[in-house]
């Protein structure tokens, strides 16, 4: 069973133009609107790939009830916590070239009360085998260490905790160590305060710091450069695939999508890997926040190499 979590869920309106002209007007070509978040990403993205999986988190609003028809729709389960407020619009703007530009608004505000619920829904939820993804941004209202309570939460009940997350709030949910993390390549920079063009050895210099602090599993996304995989002291490399880009939104809730997929369904450390990386290069060919259809991420999956760092 795989439990996702969004605190701060939004409705992402993607809108492409052919240039971006500020202070000018510019004239929409097109435009998408989906029911995101990074933890309601990923249980869209397991529902692809054939999984299953209950979204939960904070949610309100008009907002709010889009998303919840559009996961109705999908065919997948929800037992959100409803507080009052709206339910934020993401704007994603993107231009020739697939270059995006980003504006997100701050999203709801949830009372201790409110947060207290999600912790105690969690751990019970978490029992033995049950797979809880964190992800996203906190929404007001919380602490900093709201997720390392989420990740304990997870704990006590006896369940496994993915996280991907940034800022304060990733650090502090380092402390209670998760099962597995998803941070790209400015997030364990700015974690480990490195600067610099770092090389591969650089980075797996890093990860291998993480690993001894007793984060022994994750996923270094590194953009179109490809992502490393570390297990214990074993760290693969693979490339990134070359796919026709249309956009990068929703990419690395892709590959921690696939992670807990494969995890939740018993397959090998390496076939997870070869799942991530192919289901992360399907999701930037497709519109909005949209997951890769199960047939693309099948034929990508012979295009993955992994090599040993």
């Amino acid at each position: 069973m795989i439990v996702t979590v969004t605190a701060n869920p939004a409705l992402d309106k993607t809108v492409e133009i052919k240039e971006l002209l500020p202070g000018e007007l510019n004239r929409v070509q097109s435009v998408f609107v989906d029911a995101a978040g990074k933890g309601v990403n990923v249980s869209k993205t397991i529902a692809a790939l054939g999984g299953k999986s209950t979204a939960t988190g904070f949610i309100g609003g008009a907002g709010g009830d889009v998303i919840e028809k559009a996961l109705e729709k999908a065919g997948i389960d929800f037992s959100f916590i409803h507080v009052a407020g709206e339910t934020r619009t993401n704007l994603k703007v993107i231009d020739r070239g697939s270059r995006m530009t980003e504006i997100n608004e701050p999203g709801i505000l949830a009372t201790s009360e409110e947060a207290r619920q999600l912790e105690e829904k969690l751990e019970k939820l978490s029992k033995p085998g049950v797979t809880v993804v964190i992800a996203g941004s906190l929404c007001r209202g919380v602490e900093p260490d709201y997720y390392a309570r989420l990740v304990r939460a997870v704990h006590s009940g006896g369940g496994r905790a993915f996280l991907d997350a940034d800022g304060e709030a990733f650090r502090l949910a380092l402390l209670e160590k998760p099962d597995f993390i998803k941070p790209n390549t400015f997030e364990i920079m700015q974690y480990f305060g490195a600067t610099g063009d770092l090389s591969l050895i650089d980075l797996k210099g890093l990860c291998m710091r993480l690993v001894s602090q007793g984060v022994s599993r994750f996923a270094l996304s590194m953009g179109k450069e490809g992502a490393m995989f570390i297990n214990g002291n074993e760290a693969l490399f693979a490339p990134g695939l070359k796919v026709d880009a249309h956009s990068s939104a929703g990419a690395g809730d892709s590959m921690t999508a696939a992670i807990a997929h494969a995890d939740d369904s018993g397959l090998s450390w390496r076939e997870a890997c070869i799942l991530a990386m192919a289901t992360s290069a399907g999701s930037v060919t497709t519109k909005g926040t949209k997951p890769p259809s199960r047939e693309l991420v099948e034929s990508l999956k012979a295009q993955v190499k992994l090599e040993e760092v």
